[in-house]
């Protein structure tokens, strides 16, 4: 019977590359999103993943997805938090909804979703918890003081869990990529993308999204069950910890 998977944020971008990766990989695959019906429809269309609708950022419409996924589905074995957003700007232009609207997001999603899987992963004795985090998250970023401060605490929250759930055979990890070439990386003008960003990675390119996938195929398998509370970096070198 194929473990089920549930992926926030998983119809675009590295979110999509995570939910066809662990699809291939044999699991049946849930994706949620925010917004975009237009491009979650045609996700579900192209990849045959079920996909269902709600905000990460609150926590009663989390419980209302989990229970919708795992009434058709079936109970969720592996939880992929990786919903997120920027909202950038300097501190001292920042305004408070910037800053919660990405804290609410990126890391108050960890517990609304985390939450809702925990005790039933806690009863069964098995779980994977894979958490997206950021370079940004592990070094600081100018203009992104409240996603860095998020992301950053996506790796503390992970220690935590990871810590308390060990003994009932759930782990619970953190993939931390660089710049990962997706549609909204691939916009930067070349010229930028070319002297300001891979110029400081040292493989001297992006990552594929395809990359963090497999990142997280490993860590939802039984082979990385001696694996939990890491941060498993995939940045190409550019910041090592």
């Amino acid at each position: 019977m194929s473990r089920i998977a549930l992926v926030t944020g998983g119809t675009r971008g590295i979110g999509a590359a995570i939910s066809i990766a662990l699809k291939a990989a044999g699991y049946k695959v849930a994706a949620s999103y925010a917004g975009n019906d237009l491009a979650a429809q045609s996700f579900r269309d192209e990849n045959k993943i079920a996909v269902f609708k709600w905000d990460v950022a609150d926590f009663d419409e989390c419980q209302g997805g989990i229970n919708q996924v795992e009434k058709e589905l079936g109970p969720i074995d592996v939880l992929v938090n990786n919903a997120g957003i920027t909202r950038d700007a300097t501190l001292h232009k920042m305004d408070l909804p910037q800053w919660n609207a990405v804290i609410s997001t990126n890391l108050n999603s960890l517990f609304n979703m985390t939450r809702g899987v925990i005790e039933g992963m806690r009863e069964r004795k098995f779980g994977r918890i894979v958490s997206i985090s950021s370079i940004n998250g592990q070094k600081g970023q100018f203009g992104q003081a409240n996603y860095a401060a998020a992301k950053a605490g996506v790796i503390g929250f992970t220690k935590s869990i990871a810590q308390e759930n060990a003994s009932k055979g759930i782990t619970a990890n953190v993939v931390a990529p660089g710049y990962i070439g997706t549609e909204m990386v691939r916009a930067v003008p070349e010229e930028i993308l070319n002297s300001k960003i891979i110029s400081q990675i040292p493989v001297g390119r992006l990552g594929e999204p395809e990359e963090v996938a497999d990142c997280v195929v490993f860590l939802a398998s039984d082979k990385a069950g001696f694996v939990t509370g890491s941060t498993l970096t995939a940045n190409g070198g550019q910041y090592m910890d």
